[in-house]
């Protein structure tokens, strides 16, 4: 009896997770706040339905599954990476240095400061402006 309530309660938990996150991201305004939904609401909502299926096979299966617990850890470490990720590439795509907040002082965005400069992507010779201005 316990161990359904539990199985339902993670269930009912991840089901409103997700659904949160769906809403979030159809309601949201813009793509930064957008990319909140599914990496922060989406991401526990799926963990939670995982969590209920190990905890079913743990219940009332012929022995233990751990594939989910494994989907579940994969899932926690690669969907915030994966924010992360888009997240830095609009940044390049839509805005320029001097329009991101003050880290404060002698400290850069890790995307603009000098280690970016060094990369193979952003060498520092092209030109912003014109090419924010073809983006737009």
């Amino acid at each position: 009896m316990i161990a359904e309530i539990l199985i339902s309660a993670l269930l009912v938990i991840g089901g409103l997770f997700g659904v949160i996150g769906s809403y979030g991201l159809v309601k949201l305004p813009d793509q930064m706040t957008r990319l909140h939904a599914p990496t922060k609401a989406a991401t526990l909502g799926v963990g939670g339905v995982l969590l209920a299926s190990l905890a079913w096979f743990a219940f009332f299966g012929e022995h233990p599954s751990w594939h989910e617990l494994l989907i579940t850890l994969f899932l926690f470490v690669t969907a915030p990476i994966t924010g992360l990720m888009i997240a830095k590439s609009h940044m390049h795509l839509s805005w320029r240095a001097d329009e991101l907040p003050d880290c404060g002082e002698d400290q850069n965005w890790a995307t603009y400061g000098a280690s970016a400069e060094r990369s193979l992507v952003g060498n520092g010779t092209e030109n912003d402006s014109t090419d924010r201005d073809m983006r737009e």
